[in-house]
């Protein structure tokens, strides 16, 4: 199983679904320091997010 960030989140500026652009693959995974881009559905605006340690932990919550 391959863990990096959310494939969802909550956009910041409308409040709707932010989703990530490119998904965490097994053969290139997402590491501590990478950016994670994210598009929100409604607004259209985009998040580059820093991938921590949290964010790639087994047991977190989506």
């Amino acid at each position: 199983m391959t863990f990096g960030p959310a494939p969802v989140i909550v956009c910041v500026d409308c409040g709707g679904r932010a989703h990530l652009v490119q998904p965490a693959d097994p053969e290139t995974p997402y590491e501590e320091d990478d950016i994670a881009t994210y598009r929100c559905e409604d607004c259209l605006d985009r998040w580059d997010l820093v991938v921590t340690a949290d964010d790639l932990a087994p047991d977190r919550d989506d």
